[in-house]
């Protein structure tokens, strides 16, 4: 093992991409016990060991000396005792920093849902922004679940299945109905159904796979053949721009279709094919005022829409 100089250990630091390997060795020389470590972390004692070893190995010296009562640093442990100490304290002000910021009615205010809530987050963000300008959305449309968690989004809106994601919290903020749509020059060409009992000979549009998790695709599955679905997308985009273009009947939400004068409501919302929306923050930001504001707008404007 090789002698350390006053700066080689900072400077070594830098070069690590095990970050919980410092964060441990920092621990067991603050406490002074692999066993009152591992409890801090809330990781094995073995855990502790392996990370400390593999410090000293990194380092090529010996940052503690073992005996009976304990670990007790070297001069290379008393540093980084030093310099986690320095850390820690510039992220309890940070900390600090971002707690207040999250009291304000200021900055950033990140919003994500399936682009189809458009109609209903922009009045909710609008009312909001009026009363507090000093607010920037930005508002996210995307399939993909986003990570709250990593502070992706300060709230999403989801549909289908209740998240179950731990340290969020959910409530439900309304029901997605869905009605099966068609466009006037497909009604023209194919006739207009007169109910479910009357689909036979139709054409449908469907998500392109036919395992989708969504109800009303899963009725289309269980209820119709496989040659009735014509065309197929991943995406409600391109669902909608078909039946506007009279490719076949399909099932879009009712909050973004019902005021279309290009299409017209077949079959009305039947309750197999409705789910829930959810509202969804994080637990470390749900009490802050902004997000709680932005739940508030949310909810009055979905009272107005009575989805």
């Amino acid at each position: 093992m090789r002698n350390v100089g006053p700066n080689t250990f900072i400077g070594a630091q830098m070069r690590f991409e095990n970050w919980d390997e410092i964060r441990t060795a920092y621990q067991v020389a603050r406490v002074g016990t692999v066993s009152g470590a591992a409890e801090v972390l809330g990781v094995h004692h073995a855990t502790v060991i392996r990370h400390v070893d593999a410090l000293e190995g990194r380092l090529g010296t010996k940052l503690f000396q073992r005996h009976p009562r304990g670990y007790t640093p070297t001069e290379a442990g008393s540093q980084l005792l030093a310099v986690g100490q320095a850390t820690e304290d510039q992220f309890s002000q940070l900390a600090a920093r971002i707690s207040g910021a999250g009291e304000e009615m200021r900055g950033e205010l990140i919003i994500t849902s399936l682009p189809v809530l458009g109609g209903l987050v922009m009045p909710a963000m609008a009312d909001l922004m009026h009363q507090h300008p000093a607010l920037v959305l930005r508002y996210i449309t995307d399939q993909r679940v986003f990570r709250l968690e990593y502070g992706e989004a300060h709230v999403a809106i989801r549909a289908g299945a209740r998240p179950t994601e731990p340290d969020n919290v959910v409530s439900q903020l309304g029901i997605n109905r869905t009605a099966l749509y068609a466009s006037h020059a497909y009604l023209e060409r194919y006739g207009r159904p007169k109910g479910l009992g009357d689909l036979s000979g139709h054409r449908f549009i469907g998500p392109d796979t036919r395992d989708s998790r969504a109800p009303f695709f899963r009725w289309l599955a269980q209820t119709q053949p496989t040659e009735s679905v014509v065309f197929m997308a991943n995406e409600i985009a391109s669902q909608f721009t078909a039946v506007v273009a009279g490719l076949g009947l399909g099932f879009l939400p009712v909050l973004q279709a019902q005021d279309d004068p290009r299409l017209v409501e077949v079959v009305p919302p039947q309750p197999e094919w409705d789910s829930p929306f959810w509202l969804v923050t994080h637990v470390d930001l749900h009490r802050t005022p902004k997000v709680q504001a932005a739940l508030k707008a949310l909810r009055a404007a979905a009272g107005k829409l009575e989805i």
